[in-house]
């Protein structure tokens, strides 16, 4: 089966809106018992002494509108920011939770880039300005849609090591690289050299990464090349604005550049290695060298007018996601956000849950292009910055092994791809499941034909920005839309990003 190649824009019915926020913990205090993950696991099916996050209500906006011939984009001016630009039917989408890497993704799309190659320099360009959520030390899922409507989930989600130990092994440089390999329009250097030229000159810190930095502390302090980084003269993290940069992580990209993932895996690789054995970790060379990205089919079902691509069954995110979708099956618009909500409490108890970590160190992001392709993606690093830990002269962290505290981060990636009757519907969620929650809801609304077209229209995780949910959604015409509660940004790639 294929999605159609493009939307056909038409104006829907007028939406229902409806339902009520609710909370997901129905039962918080309590904690999961049992054992880690297994080798190879891409999620720990158990926690402890966390409570479930809430999903609370949130004010109803989103920071960027774009749509028919007067649709504008927003750029802002320092990542703080926004002032209009206006685009006639922008076509060209791009979305995520930090600004500077948004906007380094829609350069790439007014270059002729296609949603593969914005997808890759989006994550690249999040590990310099959001390395809390997301680094080549980490992974994920990605799904994404040709020209042709045709489906292919990428999976490279980080994994234990063989011997075990207190990191997982890297993938997500490897994942990137072959959907770049199978769908990009640019040469592969152009994918990476915004992001090290972003951690060579320096950026400052947007208010999306300073809000994600609050209660960070202990992690930062504890890691000499995140103190230098985030911390000020007084030992206090930085604020918004304030300059930041990594040139051992510009040099490790400029690898990456040059040498592609190969090069990560012999070059990096031995500093990896190295840098886990002086550290008690266990990372081998055997476990880099064995890094394969699964490409294969996602999974699908029918919700209303759309059919809906999202993960593979054979992942914990695919499980958690089909249980989700499954439970909102036969939701209505009028309550597609409380079904959603019900939904994800019923998942989360067949995953025997009732207690997460507040911060699982996740994000995701989405892109259409000018051909009707695109691409969804949730990555993770299990963890704010992952383990805590900077391998030596690289500028990167490790993610954390999946048998850690923040091991079911991977359950919670949600990219999802939908498209029917002339619609189609973009998005991710990732960092726990009131974002997950909130997806479905989306995704329910506009299934039953509610418009999801203007700011007011999208109901927020609640949780943001640990939490959150990104959407492009075409009816009559398109729009970007990011969490109403955090500090993301939606851009055109349909002209020339402006310059600083």
């Amino acid at each position: 089966m294929t999605f159609p190649s493009s939307p056909r824009f038409k104006s829907p019915p007028a939406p229902t809106v409806g339902g009520r926020a609710d909370k997901v913990n129905e039962a918080p205090g309590h904690v999961w018992t049992g054992f880690g993950a297994e080798k190879g696991k891409d999620y720990n099916p158990v926690m402890s002494r966390f409570p479930v996050l809430g999903f609370l209500a949130a004010p109803l906006s989103a920071l960027v509108f774009l749509g028919g011939c007067a649709g504008g984009s927003f750029f802002g001016s320092d990542g703080n920011e926004t002032s209009a630009v206006q685009s006639a039917g922008a076509r060209q989408l791009v979305v995520g939770d930090e600004p500077f890497a948004v906007r380094t993704a829609a350069q790439l799309l007014a270059q002729g880039g296609s949603a593969a190659d914005a997808a890759t320099a989006m994550f690249f360009a999040l590990s310099v300005t959001y390395p809390v959520a997301a680094g080549l030390g980490g992974g994920g899922i990605c799904i994404a849609r040709d020209a042709a409507g045709g489906l292919t989930e990428f999976d490279f989600l980080p994994r234990a090591a063989n011997r075990g130990g207190a990191y997982a092994v890297p993938a997500a440089v490897r994942g990137f690289q072959e959907l770049q390999r199978r769908f990009g329009a640019l040469p592969w250097q152009r994918t990476v050299s915004g992001a090290e030229a972003l951690a060579d000159a320096g950026v400052p810190i947007s208010e999306a990464l300073s809000a994600r930095l609050q209660g960070t502390e202990g992690i930062v302090r504890l890691d000499a090349a995140l103190a230098s980084q985030f911390l000020d003269e007084s030992g206090q993290l930085k604020r918004a604005g304030t300059s930041m940069r990594n040139p051992a992580l510009a040099r490790t990209l400029g690898v990456v550049r040059q040498e592609g993932a190969e090069g990560f895996t012999a070059r990096i690789g031995a500093q990896i290695t190295a840098y886990a054995a002086g550290q008690g970790g266990a990372i081998g060379a055997d476990d880099l060298a064995a890094v394969v990205v699964r490409q294969v089919q996602p999974a699908r079902r029918t919700l209303g007018q759309f059919t809906v691509a999202y993960p593979n069954t054979g992942t914990g995110a695919g499980a958690f996601a089909a249980a989700l979708l499954s439970g909102v099956a036969n939701a209505g618009a009028a309550n597609a956000n409380a079904a959603g909500v019900a939904s994800a409490r019923a998942a989360l108890a067949s995953f025997n849950a009732t207690s997460i970590p507040a911060d699982f160190g996740s994000t995701g992001f989405a892109v259409v292009d000018n051909q009707g392709a695109a691409v969804s993606c949730a990555v993770t690093l299990n963890g704010p910055f992952g383990a805590g830990r900077t391998v030596t002269d690289t500028g990167m962290q490790l993610a954390a092994a999946p048998s850690g505290p923040s091991g079911l981060a991977s359950a919670f990636l949600m990219p999802v791809i939908a498209a029917g009757d002339g619609y189609t519907f973009v998005g991710a969620a990732a960092g726990g499941p009131n974002g997950s929650a909130a997806l479905a809801g989306a995704l329910v609304r506009m299934a039953r034909g509610a418009r999801l077209s203007a700011p007011g229209d999208l109901q927020g995780s609640g949780a943001a920005p640990k939490d959150t949910i990104n959407v492009i959604a075409c009816q009559d015409s398109c729009v970007a839309l990011t969490d109403p509660g955090g500090a993301g940004l939606g851009a055109t790639g349909d002209r020339p990003v402006l310059s600083q």
